[in-house]
């Protein structure tokens, strides 16, 4: 399953939805996108993902809804150069981000484990796409094919179903989750737009590769300990922080803010599954996503003057994710709290 659920995050999350990323200079210069029409596509697909997180609270994706949000994400991608005005890539984007937030809470929904490390690999894979040739409309070809065939190994992912509801006590704990995640997202995406944006030279055009190469182990070296959560969100305020106060630490801090952004999520996740809270995975990235959409706004305000204010509020933001979120339950207080239950038979495949 974890092979799967790899596959699909890879899709949706590293290429569908960040690829955008390295590609939008190429755009810029090659298409004549302007700065105003880069943030609208980025907005949409920000808008799309929490349209599509907010579709999987009320209804958990299926494998059947899964199979349809990965063709619409070749499809996109596809579209995409296929296409030259803003409105016709602003629907795709938009699609995109629907599709993405579908088969992300498909795959979580599935248990991925180490899974979620696909999210970096794709992340990677969408930084060499540009390396190997910096064409636009190629990049964008070669990002369709790479998500179709990924999509081939994560045809058959099956999502579990959502839990039952559980008692108010860890509710409350589950409130606390879901405000220290949307803090992350406010400030995880203030850092992931301009952490790689304040390196330049030749070192700019690797520093997304490493982010996802940093990403993949992510969630192996954030193991699920009793306070992994805030400790890895203070790890990575301070690397949000870190090119700021000490010149010459940019590629540092991308590899901190790598390292930890996937891990963040998947144990944030997690954390939500052990509370029993019912569609826990579709809440938290609905909340996530919103935070995404805020960020953005509070940031452009700062952005006169360059990165450094717009990165230290993102590490204010990050901390106070970190001073927010709860620790998971232990063991025996859990187990004292979730009432016995008979394990229904698996389902035929």
């Amino acid at each position: 399953m974890s092979v799967r659920a790899a596959a699909a995050l890879a899709a949706a999350m590293g290429i569908g939805r960040f690829v955008y990323t390295p590609i939008l200079p190429l755009m810029t210069a090659q298409a004549g996108l302007s700065a105003a029409s880069a943030a609208s596509l980025a907005t949409a697909n920000y808008l799309g993902y929490f349209a599509g997180a907010l579709v999987t609270i009320v209804r958990a994706p299926s494998r059947t809804t899964n199979r349809v949000a990965l063709v619409l994400l070749v499809a996109t991608l596809a579209g995409m150069p296929l296409t030259h005005g803003m409105a016709a890539w602003f629907v795709l984007r938009l699609v995109a981000g629907v599709a993405s937030a579908l088969v992300f809470v498909a795959a979580v929904n599935a248990q991925p484990g180490w899974g979620m490390s696909g999210v970096g690999a794709g992340i990677a894979l969408s930084g060499l796409i540009v390396l190997v040739h910096a064409q636009w409309e190629f990049a964008w070809w070669v990002a369709a094919a790479l998500c179709a065939v990924l999509s081939l190994g994560a045809w058959n992912l099956r999502p579990e179903p959502p839990r039952p509801p559980v008692t108010g006590a860890r509710q409350r704990g589950f409130g606390a989750l879901f405000t220290s995640y949307t803090l992350e997202g406010v400030g995880y995406i203030i850092a992931g737009t301009f952490l790689v944006a304040a390196i330049s030279g030749p070192l700019g055009s690797s520093a997304w590769i490493l982010a996802g190469l940093s990403a993949i182990l992510s969630p192996v070296l954030i193991k699920p300990r009793r306070y992994a959560l805030p400790i890895a969100l203070a790890v990575q305020a301070a690397g949000i922080a870190l090119p700021v106060l000490v010149d010459g630490t940019a590629l540092i801090a991308v590899v901190l803010f790598g390292g930890t952004f996937i891990g963040i999520a998947a144990t944030s996740l997690r954390l939500g599954t052990e509370l029993g809270f019912p569609q826990a995975a579709a809440i938290l990235t609905a909340g996530y996503s919103a935070g995404q959409i805020i960020g953005p706004l509070v940031a452009t305000p700062l952005l006169h003057n360059g990165y450094d204010q717009a990165l230290l509020l993102a590490a204010a933001i990050v901390l106070l994710a970190a001073i927010t979120a709860p620790a998971p339950p232990s063991r025996h207080r859990a187990a004292a709290r979730t009432p016995r239950r008979r394990t229904p038979a698996a389902p035929a495949e």
